[in-house]
């Protein structure tokens, strides 16, 4: 077994080994992975902090020990930044830009180095909804993790990964975390909405705010109404959205 570190500020991870792959997601700078299966150009991953598989190209990532690897899951301390826009440095002193929800606690092993280690973990559950509104009106992009580019299930999951708290990756996924809760009035800002299509299948979520409102990625991040129907839309005076059910995760 092979292991790696993204060393890059955003890699596509993708459905096959091609380019022209679909991407079903992506590594910030700073997470760790194993390698499952070590092609000429491409390598198949596991991502360690969603357990996510796909193909990366290996011109884009920086091989780590299996002793580093362990080492990383082992660690208590998780560095997750949490500004838009930071930067470390390389050997040759080139600052390079990381986005939000970058890990850079062993931000060593990339052989770089960053100097601001503001971040923590396992932030209270009144910074979720905050942390949410920082990534208001990003563009909606399939796979996408980043305030460039963000889907539903990328946004629950950074905003729960900042604040120091562990998601799965698709929407389906992280339905199955947390506790059900029976109405929407049982519950809290920062709570998780998920939604499903017409064949029962769950494939949106959002995260609760207050007042009947959520925060969710529909063409891009924005903030619509609730309530035990699903989604309002006031710009096209429709539901956009099924509820199917709402999760307490923290």
């Amino acid at each position: 077994m092979q292991y790696g570190i993204c060393h890059l500020s955003i890699i596509p991870v993708r459905s096959s080994a091609d380019d022209a792959a679909e991407m079903v997601s992506q590594l910030l700078y700073g997470e760790h992975f194993k390698v499952l299966e070590h092609r000429k150009l491409w390598s198949k991953i596991r991502i360690a902090f969603d357990g996510y598989e796909g193909w990366i190209s290996n011109q884009q990532y920086t091989m780590i020990s299996e002793g580093d690897y362990y080492q990383i899951e082992g660690s208590d301390d998780i560095k997750i930044t949490s500004e838009l826009i930071s930067f470390t440095e390389n050997k040759q002193n080139v600052l390079i830009p990381i986005v939000l929800g970058s890990t850079i606690q062993n931000v060593c092993l990339s052989h770089y180095k960053f100097d601001d280690f503001g971040a923590t973990n396992h932030k209270n559950k009144e910074q979720l909804v905050p942390t949410a509104l920082l990534y208001l009106n990003a563009p909606y992009l399939w796979g996408g993790k980043t305030s460039f580019g963000i889907d539903c299930s990328g946004l629950t999951q950074m905003v729960y990964k900042i604040n120091g708290y562990k998601l799965l990756r698709d929407a389906a996924q992280q339905s199955t975390q947390g506790e059900a809760l029976s109405f929407i009035e049982e519950s809290e800002p920062g709570d998780l909405a998920f939604f499903d299509n017409k064949d029962g299948i769950i494939d949106h979520v959002g995260i609760i705010m207050d007042n009947n409102y959520v925060i969710h990625c529909h063409g891009k991040v924005r903030i619509d109404r609730l309530d035990h129907t699903g989604i309002f839309n006031i710009e096209v005076n429709n539901y956009t959205h099924k509820l199917r059910v709402i999760k307490k995760i923290v």
